[in-house]
């Protein structure tokens, strides 16, 4: 059966976990043997050297359209009248690094590094009934379908609790772009956590690159010893905040150790890192497309001083950037401008300092869109755009509905397989997954492996285990690795 819960028990449910987590003793660690008995014979993953030490998501948030990106179909140009239907890809395809591979046009950057990389062409979102953004997000971020009784860690919090800081003064979970100000701020809140984990676990967030180093030193006009009361201060609120009256010891001591990891932060040479005004002018410019862009900068900055988890989004929020329910043409050659020389940039970089090779890069989205079909063709879902089966106007040429059955990820580096595709979707409306389907439990698995982390790892939470998928059925996909 398909849950169809709205926006508000989604609330409801995600904040009651979050307050059940507060309570919560310290999760007890309990490592299970890496292989079952099916795996007879097979090496076993628990404890092996992973071929990663950090990972940078590069998350297209809003739902990125794969037949406009990086699996073009047949290209129709806009014509006054024309059949909706008519309609697959809306911009020419162009040829990559790769031999028969083509990009959507307006990504060739990208393209022209896809030798370094792997191209997933057949990722498939879950069937959740009525779709909101945020619900598939919290899915992808954390591997748990919401709503849940425990509040699932982001996938960078399970990293950073598993593999721990590469660098003691920088935080090993940093979330770059997102704002909690503007659309579903608060559902966007209930992924962005590291639940049960303890707060020293939880993301560094760091909305405007731009402002980054505004992030890790003090207000201007603060100085040292009033600072470091403000600091005291701080300790005494915990003690009489929801944490302090309601939380565990674990969750208090939690909290006060990722205060001390900001402070130490503030403190320390690397937090120079955090400020783009140092990077040379013609290497700013090339990242300088916008928030998301300079964001690519700041992970590449932080990468080479030992982050251990970055994300950086082109941000979520209703309506906008690739959340494209009009205007889809125009709108994604906007953000195509806003990724695709970046990205480029970011793995060239990383590849030239001998970062790429410990360093997986995941480009990724919640789902895809497709112009007539909401959902999949065979679990079709309540539609929420008037799109015309006419078009009559420019605005309604584009990718505007949900569309669940077919999504590209890249990976880049890392372990992952060079010039490496994997996976199709059919060339015909429906565009859906007829070759290798992968689901997210596949793609965390997959992380999972090239960091060394055991497929089976858990906590018990509440006298039951938790694992990083659920019941810990997930596995790698081994195709994609080198």
């Amino acid at each position: 059966m398909i849950n169809r819960w709205n926006r508000r028990e989604f609330l409801q449910k995600t904040s009651a976990a979050t307050l059940a987590a507060l309570g919560a003793g310290a999760p007890m660690a309990s490592l299970l043997q890496g292989c079952s008995s099916a795996d007879k014979g097979k090496p076993k993953l628990v404890g092996q050297r992973g071929t990663a030490d950090t990972v940078i998501l590069l998350w297209m948030a809003g739902g990125m359209a794969h037949t406009e990106t990086f699996d073009p179909k047949r290209y129709t140009p806009f014509e006054t009248g024309m059949e909706g239907n008519r309609v697959l890809s809306t911009f020419k395809s162009m040829p990559t690094a790769l031999d028969g591979i083509h990009f959507s046009e307006g990504l060739q950057s990208i393209g022209n590094v896809m030798d370094r990389g792997t191209l997933i062409r057949s990722y498939v979102a879950a069937d959740m009934g009525h779709i909101l953004h945020s619900r598939h997000q919290y899915h992808w971020h954390t591997c748990y379908e919401p709503p849940q009784t425990v509040a699932a860690p982001h996938i960078g919090s399970w990293i950073a609790r598993e593999l721990g800081p590469k660098n003691q003064v920088i935080p090993a979970f940093i979330d770059i772009g997102q704002r909690f100000t503007v659309g579903e701020a608060e559902e966007l809140k209930a992924f962005h956590t590291s639940g049960f984990l303890g707060n020293e676990f939880g993301p560094f967030f760091i909305p405007d690159p731009s402002q980054g180093l505004e992030s890790v030193r003090p207000p201007i006009g603060m100085d040292a010893r009033r600072f470091e009361r403000r600091n005291q201060l701080y300790n005494e609120l915990i003690s009489n905040s929801p944490v302090g009256e309601f939380g565990s010891d674990y969750q208090k001591e939690s909290l006060r150790r990722s205060m001390e990891q900001a402070y130490r932060l503030l403190n320390s040479p690397e937090a120079k890192a955090f400020d783009l005004s140092t990077e040379p002018a013609h290497i700013y410019e090339r990242y300088n497309t916008g928030r998301f862009g300079l964001g690519c900068l700041l992970a590449r900055r932080l990468t080479e001083q030992g982050a251990r988890f970055i994300s950086v989004t082109t941000e979520y929020e209703p309506f906008k950037g690739w959340d494209t329910h009009e205007n889809g043409h125009t709108r994604l050659e906007d953000m195509k401008c806003q990724i695709d020389g970046p990205i480029a940039q970011l793995i060239l970089d990383l590849e030239k300092t001998g970062h790429l090779d410990r360093t997986l890069i995941i480009l990724a989205s919640e789902f895809s869109r497709d112009m007539m079909v909401e959902g999949r063709p065979d679990a079709k879902v309540l539609e929420q755009v008037n799109q015309p089966d006419i078009l009559s106007d420019l605005k309604f040429y584009g990718m505007h509905r949900h569309f669940t059955d077919g999504c590209s990820v890249l990976m880049f580096g890392g372990g992952i397989k060079k010039g490496f595709v994997y996976g199709k979707t059919a060339d015909e409306r429906p565009c859906k997954t007829i070759e290798n389907p992968v689901r997210i439990e596949g793609i965390h698995q997959t992380i999972y492996h090239a960091l060394g982390i055991a497929p089976d790892t858990q906590y018990e939470v509440e006298k039951r285990p938790f694992y990083t998928t659920p019941d810990g059925k997930g596995k790698p996909v081994m195709e994609l690795l080198a």
